[in-house]
């Protein structure tokens, strides 16, 4: 276990100038590919993957994916426990559009674990995020976030998701396709932009009062 810290360690230092040339999750769906029929030829597995600086990404882009992942992104310090009850309150009622996961929480689940649900993979998660942000910083956090996050099968970072449901570079994104995009999350295997206007419209409200 000390050497998987240590190399997470390590790695967290290397990621604060070095982009990410694949993650867990990537390699995790490459793996689901070969196993579960991605390598057909009606539906074969292609990876879309091109990091860009966070410059690059609209500013709807990112301030839609904020609002949807993390509304209290730039003031907790890698945990948000109050939403964390809210997203608990949410399933009581049956009507959870998101995760009660951070920014934070969610690179580093993308860069060293797993998609599976476990106490275990939880705990590791936990134990990794502080690290993660004061080795990476708030704004490394996010340009990393953007860069490495799931937007459809096999479809990874906001460049890939522009170009895949948009036809656009990141930077073009305009306010509705942020709000409709970052709506695809957490469930962007299922989920499609078209059919993400309720919840973008909420995005799009969350937006407002957060003075974006």
């Amino acid at each position: 276990m000390f050497a998987f810290y240590a190399t997470v360690g390590f790695t967290l230092v290397i990621l604060r100038w070095v982009n990410p040339p694949t993650t867990a999750v990537q390699v995790e769906r490459r793996i689901q590919s070969w196993f579960g029929g991605g390598r057909s030829t009606r539906n074969p597995y292609r990876k879309r993957y091109a990091f860009v600086p966070l410059g690059e990404i609209s500013l709807n882009f990112q301030h839609a994916v904020i609002a949807a992942e993390d509304t209290r992104f730039y003031q907790h310090h890698g945990f948000d426990w109050r939403q964390v009850e809210i997203a608990a309150t949410e399933d009581i009622k049956g009507k959870r559009f998101r995760g009660g996961s951070t920014i934070d929480q969610q690179l580093v689940k993308n860069l060293f674990l797993t998609t599976s649900r476990s106490f275990v993979r939880k705990g590791v998660e936990t134990t990794i995020v502080p690290f993660a942000e004061m080795i990476l910083g708030k704004k490394r956090i996010l340009e990393l976030y953007l860069n490495v996050v799931e937007w459809g099968p096999g479809v990874y970072g906001a460049q890939a998701a522009a170009e895949y449901h948009y036809h656009i570079p990141a930077a073009r994104i305009i306010r509705d396709q942020g709000a409709r995009l970052a709506a695809l999350l957490p469930a962007p295997r299922r989920r499609k932009p078209a059919a993400m206007g309720i919840y973008a419209a909420r995005i799009e409200e969350r937006m407002r009062q957060m003075g974006w």
